[in-house]
């Protein structure tokens, strides 16, 4: 898609070099708001006078991403902190961290490209609405994308509409998360007899993760023929805490005490 240059966008500048005090508001910070594209450069660098140019325009064209020049000369704590061992070397910050990265001058369709993965997607804007039609145009998009499936699979099971339901998410490989709501499901569909699992079911739809975790591993050691089933649903809600979530270490040590 061609994409129409706005040079005077406001936040665009064509004197983008800052110093190494100003990083941490420029940089670091102004990237939990939007991605942040740095140039490490030096004056007396023929590639990077050559990729400057280029890449000020591409940033240009491109409302949503912000552009800085480090001036390598300048900045010596900042080139040892991020490794630069050659320039130009160009970092895509993204939440506070280096998300994409590229070393040495590169052709425009290749800026473009780094610059262009660095935006949402249709998809993801479409995930960002979480309505029912926007989370089935983002599957029409992208079918396998689990951030789109696991909740759209929500709403059908607040419908009551498992089949459909189940169908999303067998088209979903490698997702913990997926595979716990469908582990989930068929443990439903299923009628299994094990007392907390309505109970932890309920929790989870009330959004009470924690009770949900306790009521399923208090259930895991005597399940039978759930064991797995149940299991499955443990590691999704895990996957979706993450592995900082103090919930999520606590009931990891509690998973592998029951399993092993």
């Amino acid at each position: 898609m061609t994409r129409r240059r706005q040079p005077n966008r406001p936040g665009y500048h064509r004197n983008v070099d800052i110093s190494e005090n100003e990083f941490q508001a420029k940089v670091i910070e102004r990237s939990r708001s939007v991605p942040v594209v740095v140039d490490f450069w030096a004056d007396w660098c023929g590639p990077c006078r050559q990729l400057g140019p280029l890449l000020e325009q591409a940033v240009a064209e491109r409302p949503g991403i912000d552009l800085v020049k480090v001036d390598v000369d300048s900045a010596p704590t900042l080139s040892r902190q991020y490794g630069i061992q050659g320039i130009p070397a160009v970092k895509a910050f993204r939440d506070g961290e280096v998300a994409a990265e590229f070393t040495g001058a590169q052709p425009r369709p290749a800026v473009e490209r780094f610059l262009d993965s660095l935006l949402p997607s249709p998809a993801d804007e479409l995930i960002a609405a979480g309505d029912e039609e926007s989370l089935r145009q983002a599957l029409a998009l992208e079918p396998t994308r689990a951030e789109a499936a696991v909740p759209l699979a929500r709403i059908l099971l607040g419908r009551g509409e498992t089949d459909e339901a189940l169908e999303i998410l067998g088209r979903v490989p490698g997702s913990f998360a997926a595979d716990g709501l469908a582990a989930r499901l068929e443990l439903q569909r299923a009628g299994t007899e094990v007392p907390e699992l309505t109970q932890a079911f309920a929790a989870l739809d009330s959004g009470e993760r924690e009770q949900a975790l306790d009521l399923l591993l208090t259930a895991l050691p005597g399940s039978d023929g759930a064991r797995d089933g149940i299991r499955r649903v443990v590691v999704g809600i895990l996957d979706e805490l993450g592995v900082d979530d103090p919930v999520a270490r606590d009931a990891r040590r509690r998973l592998a005490s029951a399993l092993y």
